[in-house]
């Protein structure tokens, strides 16, 4: 063997034993790819708790307190009145504690210490509200089934010292993904869906549909329900309200105007089920709580906001278009829905002040007044179901610009029939 073939031997033997001490300690210190499962006692509610175990998703959580306005400037996590941007809430809510108090929604972390603050609570008020603020929700529909709802709010509020956290979405056992809201089971049992058979992507949605959805309180009980009966839209969950359900009339009377008013309460599930991310079986998770990966390992994240922020995670696994186009098509959505939601909003509130004008006429004729109160209740239904929902608009922009500019006509038609009511039309 010349001198050459002795280096280039030896040179192979090194590489030989560089490769395997590499692939050594690839295979013997692989990092996990996955989550490590371990179980958490029935029960227990303390997200730190939680957090010990599992701790990238719990540093997640812990991101959701951090209060930062939307990229596009709608919604965000500022606590801030919604009335800065739409004075023409108090007038459209004049009579409900909302025209008090309508503050953008904080994150999960927030959910009790936000209900414990707002001015819409009072001594009277009942632990229904506490049905989508609490994990805790679990333990009481266990002791007192439907009959914690009827007991009083601050009172249960001194037993749920946590706010929405793990156990709202995960068994404790199993980490599967699992719904504790009887609200959202029961509505979903009287579509004819049972929630034990539903698939994991199905579950991605329903964890969050459990709270993200209309409801009302039934009267004398306050339990919770949500009025499906007839569809998710806003036009079919309408006529489901025209049917007075349960003995429910409204959820409180215009003092000027005497219409009695439909308030709706974030019918974000409903708004995207119908839209095209839900008809194509993406679900609120995939957008909303995107796969991350750190130090090899995959999990999902739980800083829960909007996917403009992790565009690259939320939204380029299934668009290419690149950023800045994603980013301005959203803004350009969110922009026209505002632009009709506002209109819509104000001209409603013209409409109070019209049949508020009409009803002090000498002669006025009721069945012109009795049209243009429900003609003005389905307006404001129409642009609230918009309002109250989170996306503004995004969700579901072809279904909530057509709602809205539904809303702008019929609060026309109400003036123009509080108008003939006082027999001054000029039409």
């Amino acid at each position: 063997m010349n001198k050459t073939q002795k280096i280039l031997t030896a040179f192979l033997v090194l590489a030989i034993v560089f490769a395997g001490v590499v692939i050594s300690r690839v295979w013997l210190f692989k990092p996990q790819s996955t989550v490590k499962l371990v179980k958490i006692p029935a029960g227990e509610y303390d997200t730190e708790v939680w957090g010990k175990n599992y701790p990238l998703q719990y540093a997640g959580y812990q991101k959701s307190m951090e209060m930062t306005p939307s990229p596009t400037g709608y919604g965000g996590g500022m606590k801030v009145q919604k009335a800065e941007m739409q004075p023409e809430l108090y007038i459209n809510f004049k009579g409900n504690p909302f025209s008090k108090d309508y503050t953008e929604d904080r994150g999960h972390p927030y959910a009790m210490e936000d209900l414990r603050e707002s001015k819409r609570i009072g001594p009277a008020a009942k632990a229904a509200c506490i049905t989508c603020k609490t994990p805790y929700i679990e333990q009481l529909y266990k002791e007192q089934g439907w009959g914690y709802a009827n007991q009083p709010l601050l009172e249960t509020m001194e037993k749920a010292k946590h706010p929405i956290n793990c156990a709202n979405c995960h068994d404790p056992e199993t980490m599967g993904l699992r719904v504790i809201n009887p609200a959202f089971i029961e509505g979903m049992q009287r579509r004819g869906i049972d929630i034990t058979k539903a698939s994991r992507e199905e579950m991605r949605s329903y964890v969050c549909a459990q709270c993200h959805s209309e409801y009302y309180f039934e009267p004398g009980t306050f339990k919770v329900i949500f009025p499906w009966d007839k569809g998710l839209t806003p036009q079919q969950m309408y006529e489901y309200y025209a049917t007075k359900p349960n003995g429910f009339a409204q959820d409180f009377v215009h003092p000027d105007s005497g219409v009695p008013v439909l308030k709706a309460q974030h019918p974000d599930y409903e708004e995207w089920q119908n839209g095209v991310h839900g008809q194509f079986g993406v679900s609120c998770a995939d957008c909303h709580m995107p796969y991350m990966r750190k130090s090899g390992q995959k999990y999902s994240s739980h800083w829960i906001t909007s996917p403009l922020k992790n565009i690259e995670e939320s939204c380029s696994p299934c668009h290419t278009q690149g950023k800045e186009l994603l980013f301005s098509q959203v803004k350009a959505f969110q922009d026209n829905v505002w632009q009709l939601q506002h209109t819509a909003g104000q001209q409603i509130a013209k409409a109070h002040t019209a049949i508020q004008k009409a009803s002090t006429a000498s002669a006025v004729s009721q069945t012109e007044l009795a049209n243009a109160r429900e003609l003005l209740r389905r307006a404001q239904w129409y642009w609230d179901y918009v309002a109250a929902s989170n996306s503004m608009g995004f969700h579901n922009p072809v279904q909530e610009l057509n709602t809205l500019g539904q809303a702008i006509d019929l609060s026309h038609q109400s003036v123009n029939a509080a108008n003939r009511a006082a027999g001054t039309n000029t039409l």
